[in-house]
Formats: C-alpha cells, structure tokens, sequence
C-alpha cells in the first residue's frame, strides 16, 4: 500500500499540492486525471520518491517494491535490451550480477562457495530462473521483437525504447506501479495487451493516460487532482466525467427538491453500475457506486474548450470518387491501386500499421501532394478543412494569435475574432501571444478554430488529438459527434473512433479493406479479420519472391 500524509508541494508563490491525504490500496488501478500543468506527473514522482515534498510525507508499506515508468530515453543506453527491463527489478539485477561476478573469478574460494550459495537461494526466491523468459515474454507482448533482445538500447530506435522501459516497469511483479503516459507509441496490439495485464494485476496501480478508453478498461477508481487536492472517486474515467457534469447540472437547479435530485442521481449510478463492461471488478464497483450520495459527487473546476463545426451549406450527393490511387515515396510504394467512394454523412476512419499512407492519403485528397496515378474527384459543392499532422509551417510567422486566425477569418473585427480566440481559451493577454511560440496543444486549438472558421463540409484530419488534454479531446470528440458533415480522419484513441466513426477503410499494402460499421465491430469481426490475414499474406509473398 502507498499513502501521503499532510502532503503538500510549493514552486515560490504557487502551491501544487496542500495537505494531501490520500491512499492506494492493493487491487485497484487509480487514473489520475487533473487539467494541464494541475502536477499530475509530479505527483507520481513525488510518491516515487524522485522529488521532495515541501511538506508531509509519503508512506510506502515496509518491504513492498515500486516500479516508475522512466522517461530518460539514453539512462539504459549501454546495456542490452533484455538486461535493461531485468533491471526493472534492482534487487534480482543485483543477485545476478554479483553471482556472475562470483563465477568468473579464477581462484574460486570457499568463502566465494558460500557467498554464491546465499545467491543462488534469493536468486531462487525471486524467480530468477524465469526471469529472461518472462522479460522476453512482456518484450514480444508490447511489440518488441525476438532479434532486438539482445542489441543495446543504443541501437534501436526511440519508439521502441519507450516499449523497452515499459516493460522493465511492469517487470517482475512491483507491489507498487507508476505509469505515466504508458500507452504513448504503443499500437493498438500493444495497448490491448497492456490493458489485458493490468485488467488482470493484483497489485496497486496508478497511472496516466490521455487515452479515455485506456482508463476505461483498467481503472477501478479515478484520482482528481483539482484545487491542490487529489479527490478519490469510484469508477472509471467515463463515470467521473458524467458524474462531474450531473453535478454541475444538480447545483444549477436550485429549485429542484434533494428526493427529486437523489432519484436522478440514483438513475444514473443504476445505468453505470449496471455495466459490467465498464468496470474491472463489476460487482465490487456496484456494491461500492450503490452507496454514492448527492454530497460524494462534486463538480470539477475543469473547463473544456467550445468547438462546434458548422458547414455553410451541405455538400450534395456526389462528394468524393477515388480510382486507382498509387504513390510512391522514396522508391517504396505507400498507396497501391486505392478504389473508394465518400458518401453524404460518412465519416470515415483510416486505419492500419502504416502511418505514412495515411497521412500520404490525406495529403494527396487536399492537394498537398500529388499522386503518381490514378485521379480522385472532389464533389462541386463541397468544401474541405484540412488538419494536417504537422502544423509547423503555419505558425512560422510573426503574428499574434488574433492576427494570425483573422487571415482565415472572412469577419475581420477584432471583437469577433477575440470571442472566437475566449471560447478556445485565449483570452485577454493569451490572444496576443506571438503564433510562432505557443506549445503543441495551443497550435491544435488554433487550428481547429481555423477549421472551424472555414464552414467546410467536409473535414479531414490527422492525429488531431495529439498535444491535446483530456478536456480538449473530450470537446472534439463531442465536436466530430455532432458534426453534420462528412469526415475522414485518423488517430489512435480507441474511443475517438469508435465514437465517431460509422465507416473503417484500413490501408494495407494490398489494397483496403472497407467496412461500414463501428471500430468495435470491425476489430471483432472474424470476417475482417480473415480478410486482412490474406491481403498481408499476399503483400509478403509478393515481397519474399520480389
């Protein structure tokens, strides 16, 4: 077990953290949310012991081990893969190195006999003897393959690295597990066996994610970093965020009697309870959300940027024809003979492991690049908004943020362009910050109120959600929802997709596969999946006698 006592944190004038009393048992995996630059990766180094408390403490159960993602890509660089996520688990680390240490010397002594002994008891204690099985074993599972085990860290790539340090995290068993931002450059394999791990850990986990359907499979309960305290509720992300938002809407209705406000919240807790595919341990949750009351759920002080698409006109039937679409990049062929109609109302994800067709795709459809053959046809009265991967090159000028969105703006007021700017979150002083130094998240938000300037009725969008907090996501989720028009858009959060989406085209290297159906079902479908199996069987026979 892991708890903070009359924890608080002071950066100068301001206070992170004050009086925090919170504690982590074992069997449960807490999400810890809070707004951006709220210390949520603080406060995991806090209780990792990687940084001082100004007061207070943290108390850890005597004996118990913690775990930390870490996030120095070079710290493992001299050592081989296998070796770095052994040492996830300093203590067998250490047993094995002395042992080796033991064995290698020339003039073996009797009191080296009796030293190695001793070793090879705990070696024997902690499981030593599964120790590079199981390490190879999480590596292959997180998508790390066979012949990279045994290259250093140095010599593969910084993608793969972040898996590397993954599992020397999740390795041998902690009783304690920080992970911050775990599911960064996983595949959606990947993150299905990292959800499968923790969904089925006995021990204590807390952990960060932007990934909303991440923390919907694996979170029992939901740590709320707001107004310098972490606030502990029951439930998953989702149930936190609709309980937050009754809140709000209970304090509003002023007029409303507590037997009327405790029925509904009595409904509410009922349709959650109720859904076991929303709780790690199902029943334990009900029993725990039946004895909510109006006082257990508070409103957040979170707030969430308005972002709401309107097309000017709708776009017509005829909206996008795509024939024999090829590309090649680097002499290596990205697109392959791509077939595809887009009709009124479709809004289409791409997917599959190659992230530069799709982001090639996009780029050809919104005349960024153009195709080595093939045609695609854009209908008459359709208008497109392109959100690209890479944003950089339009912020490389010297403008401020009102000057910069009023080139897209056909309103050139001022007042109009700051209201714009206030719902986005640039207000006052921020507004006039110079576009060439805002950060990654602040460049997502102007660019989608340029999309959303543009009136266009059809969107295409790639990663929009990268650089974003979970409120941003939220609201574009909620956006592309209720979005009347037709989009195509790419992005790995499970839950962006499976909310927006009614129509899937995977680009494989043979050719799409194009389903119309939710991603829940595409991923489950045996059809679909017998489909793939035989496009990429046909792609790497083709390659082999290539």
């Amino acid at each position: 077990m892991i708890s903070t006592s009359g924890l608080g944190l002071t950066y100068g004038k301001r206070t992170l953290f004050e009086d925090v009393n919170i504690k982590f048992v074992p069997g449960n995996c807490y999400g810890l949310i809070g707004a951006n630059g709220a210390g949520k990766s603080t406060f995991l180094q806090i209780l990792a012991g990687e940084i001082e408390p100004t007061k207070g403490e943290v108390i850890i159960t005597p004996g118990e081990r913690l775990a930390i993602l870490k996030q120095d890509h070079f710290e493992f660089d001299e050592f081989e893969v296998l070796k770095t996520v052994i040492m996830g688990h300093r203590r067998l680390y250490e047993i094995m190195d002395a042992k080796d240490a033991i064995y290698a010397k020339t003039n073996f002594s009797d009191e080296d006999g009796m030293k190695a002994a001793e070793l090879e008891a705990e070696f024997a204690e902690l499981n030593g003897w599964e120790a590079e099985s199981e390490a190879a074993a999480m590596l292959t599972g997180l998508g790390v393959p066979v012949e990279l085990h045994d290259k250093k860290m140095k010599g593969i790539e910084s993608m793969t690295k972040v898996r590397v340090l993954l599992a020397q995290a999740l390795f041998g068993n902690p009783d304690i597990l920080l992970l911050d931002e775990p599911t960064n450059h996983l595949d959606a394999q990947s993150i299905t066996w990292l959800d499968h791990f923790i969904y089925n850990y006995k021990n204590t986990v807390i952990v960060i994610s932007h990934d909303r359907h991440f923390l919907n499979k694996v979170c029992t309960h939901i740590a709320d970093i707001d107004y310098g305290k972490v606030q502990l509720y029951v439930g998953n992300y989702d149930f936190w965020y609709e309980s937050s938002q009754l809140a709000v809407k209970l304090l509003k209705e002023a007029n409303k009697k507590t037997e009327e406000k405790t029925q509904e919240l009595k409904k509410f807790i009922q349709r959650f309870s109720s859904n076991a595919s929303k709780a790690k341990q199902a029943t334990a949750r009900k029993k725990q959300l039946e004895k909510l009351t109006l006082e257990d759920i508070k409103p957040s002080s979170r707030k969430y940027p308005f972002i709401d698409f309107k097309p000017d006109r709708e776009a017509g039937n005829n909206l996008l024809f795509v024939e024999g679409l090829n590309k090649s990049i680097d002499g290596e062929k990205v697109l392959d003979n791509l077939d595809f109609t887009v009709y009124p109302g479709d809004k289409i994800a791409l997917v599959g492991p190659d992230e530069l067709a799709k982001t090639t795709l996009l780029q050809v459809l919104t005349g960024e690049i153009e195709a080595d053959s093939g045609e695609y046809k854009w209908g008459v009265t359709t208008s497109q908004a392109y959100f690209p991967k890479d944003n950089s090159s339009h912020f490389d000028v010297d403008l401020n943020l009102v000057d910069w969105l009023r080139q897209y703006s056909s309103d050139q007021d001022e007042s109009f362009i700051r209201g714009f700017l206030g719902r986005m979150f640039f207000s006052g002083e921020e507004a006039l910050k110079k576009a060439s130094v805002i950060s990654g998240g602040e460049k997502v938000r102007c660019m989608l109120s340029r999309m959303m300037l543009s009136g266009a009725n059809v969107l295409l969008l790639d990663e929009p959600t990268n650089h974003l907090d979970l409120e941003s996501i939220t609201a574009l989720n909620n956006g592309l929802i209720n979005f009347k028009g037709t989009v195509l858009f790419v992005s790995h959060d499970h839950q962006f997709v499976q909310t927006i989406a009614n129509r899937i085209i995977e680009i494989t290297p043979n050719g799409i596969i194009d389903k119309q159906m939710t991603y829940d079902e595409y991923m489950e479908s045996e059809d679909v999946a017998r489909l793939r199996d035989e496009m990429y069987s046909e792609h790497n026979l083709l390659s082999m006698a290539n």
